[in-house]
């Protein structure tokens, strides 16, 4: 019977089916069980998505990313809107009117996208898992990355590495990430960071620029990440981008009415202060560290990479 199967989770979905037949009266009909694995995209597929995407096939981003290099590329004219510190006084006196330089930023870069898998990743934010939220802003910022020349892959580990994409160059090649995306699975146990960052890193030829997405509630757990990322901060360049956890902060804001209420601020509050000095001491090692509301992640990672990239801080 015709009908609609929905899977609530991102993943592969081995979707079966059962087909009988007729066959003329001599021969026995029969009844044959297909199963077909079936790709589940949708939550990867957010308007935030959509909306960038439509901006780099506009060629909004690809005119952000032009415009703010280091090495010069171009002369066009100037439109509101545009840093007054490019206009080109002389080039605007030659052609009696304004002018501005337009610089190329640096191109074929390596950058990961690596995607920590564990417990911590897998509970929910506002409905959906942390990782479905990482993985929507991953894949936006990698098709600006693409779009301004440079190569990405995808790594996805729990106790043990999982995904590692090889590297694409060619945004037309996106549905190759997007395909990758959907095999990162859910793990109810920690993440290995030592034995998956030692991986990629081996991995890596040249620098790259590896951004990890990640969380930490377990201060064993995160003294292992801080010690696995300073190894590899030796060599690449490392973004962490951490969720901001709305849900401690409303624990340790809300008014106490009970000896309990006051137990569980206290926690939240201690808590609190251990996730702080994780990303202090990540940014004492040199790692650069995003945390934002889950709503803001992709466009804050896009608007970080291509800080970047103007910077030519991968190269």
């Amino acid at each position: 019977m015709p009908g609609t199967v929905i899977r609530p989770q991102r993943g592969l979905l081995a979707f079966g089916m059962r087909v009988e037949f007729a066959l003329p009266c001599w021969i026995a009909g029969g009844t044959r069980l297909c199963f077909e694995p079936v790709e589940r995209l949708s939550p990867i597929r957010s308007p935030e998505l959509q909306n960038y995407l439509r901006d780099a096939q506009f060629g909004l981003i690809a005119r952000r990313i032009r415009g703010e290099g280091t090495q010069f590329e171009a002369l066009s004219e100037y439109e509101p809107g545009m840093d007054r510190r490019r206009i080109d006084w002389k080039a605007s006196a030659r052609h009696t009117r304004l002018y501005a330089r337009e610089n190329e930023s640096e191109r074929n870069n390596q950058i990961v996208f690596a995607f920590d898998c564990g417990q911590a990743m897998c509970e929910p934010v506002d409905g959906l898992p942390r990782i479905d939220r990482a993985v929507t802003a991953a894949l936006t910022a990698a098709y600006v990355a693409l779009k301004g020349g440079d190569r990405v892959a995808l790594f996805g580990f729990a106790r043990t590495p999982e995904v590692m994409t090889p590297f694409v160059a060619d945004a037309r090649a996106f549905h190759q990430l997007q395909s990758a995306a959907a095999g990162l699975d859910y793990h109810a146990e920690e993440a290995n960071f030592v034995l998956a960052l030692a991986t990629l890193a081996a991995r890596l030829q040249r620098r790259s620029l590896v951004v990890l997405f990640s969380d930490f509630t377990d201060p064993t757990g995160a003294e292992l990440m801080i010690e696995s990322v300073g190894r590899l901060v030796e060599r690449h360049l490392v973004l962490v981008v951490t969720m901001e956890d709305t849900e401690l902060a409303q624990l340790q804001s809300a008014e106490p009415e009970t000896v309990g209420d006051i137990a569980i601020a206290v926690t939240a509050d201690t808590l609190a202060r251990q996730r702080a000095l994780v990303l202090q001491r990540l940014r004492a090692l040199g790692v650069d560290v995003l945390e934002a509301p889950y709503q803001q992640i992709g466009y804050r990672l896009i608007d970080r990479y291509l800080e970047i990239k103007r910077k030519g801080a991968i190269g």
